[in-house]
């Protein structure tokens, strides 16, 4: 008799999470996807609701709420290790970003436990301007940031889930790091001009200051952690590090990633860049 993998999915609300999710169960994989909001629930800042989940668990997808960028945050992947192989939980991939120097010392206690790990480092997601971060601005014709003329290889966050279930799936795949990215460096700018013709609108991309886009942000009412970290973000990471796109989603799927502009021709198709209402 086979026995079956049992998977945790960390972060199941969230772009990757949700995917990975969705994607093991449709495999045919038992599958325990959590979050703050889940029975039982998950909470970083809660250790005291990571027993519960790790409960007859083999194999963990790591997603970290809000970034591995944040001070802290290795100790806390390093508890968290420590716990899940407590479980029984041997297997960990986890999500990280790309060019992140502070994301790489929470990768560095990951890779210092005993567990069999896989990192994965991605670039900024294409579902950042269809699904939460810059959608509200793009349907309101004018999105602005502090981006320049730096090119960014988006990436697609299925080609990224596909990637952490083959990583979870296949042993190959342990102890090895990845970096994710799309197949085309555009500007945020390229990026606006491709969904605009997608949506078939009028959607501006003006540049702004950093401090001009921390005001805004403020005034959206967008948390300070939050802030400090998109302030990092673009502040640190966007500045050309990870321009050029990598071989690895192709190395790990044997196919090509999926380039934005076919990302979005197939969500403009669902209406979400329209006018609001």
């Amino acid at each position: 008799m086979t026995v079956k993998t049992r998977f945790l999915v960390l972060g199941a609300t969230a772009k990757t999470g949700r995917r990975v999710a969705e994607q093991l169960q449709n495999l045919g994989h038992s599958v325990r996807a959590v979050s703050r909001s889940t029975t039982p629930s998950f909470d970083w800042t809660k250790p005291d609701t990571w027993d519960d989940v790790l409960r007859d668990i083999d194999a963990v997808y790591v997603t970290f709420q809000p970034d591995l960028a944040v001070p802290g945050s290795d100790q806390i992947i390093a508890d968290f290790a420590a716990r899940a192989l407590s479980h029984g939980a041997k297997r960990l991939v986890m999500l990280s970003g790309r060019g992140e120097d502070a994301a790489q010392d929470a990768e560095r206690t990951l890779r210092n436990s005993e567990a069999d790990w896989t990192v994965l480092r991605a670039n900024w997601f294409f579902q950042n301007f269809s699904e939460d971060l810059f959608l509200p601005y793009l349907q309101n014709g004018l999105l602005a940031l502090p981006a320049g003329d730096i090119p960014e290889p988006f990436v697609d966050a299925d080609d990224i889930a596909e990637c952490a279930v083959t990583a979870l799936l296949d042993p190959t795949y342990i102890g090895k790091t990845y970096e994710l990215s799309g197949p085309d460096a555009l500007t945020f700018d390229e990026a606006t001009a491709i969904i605009a013709s997608s949506a078939n609108r009028d959607i501006a991309f003006v540049p702004i200051t950093l401090d001009q886009l921390d005001s805004g942000l403020e005034q959206d009412g967008v948390p300070d952690d939050v802030r400090r970290l998109i302030r990092y973000l673009f502040s640190e990471v966007l500045d050309g590090r990870n321009k050029t796109p990598t071989g690895d989603i192709e190395q790990i799927l044997g196919r090509k990633p999926k380039p934005l502009r076919t990302y979005a021709h197939e969500a403009a198709q669902t209406g979400v860049w329209g006018t609001p209402d």
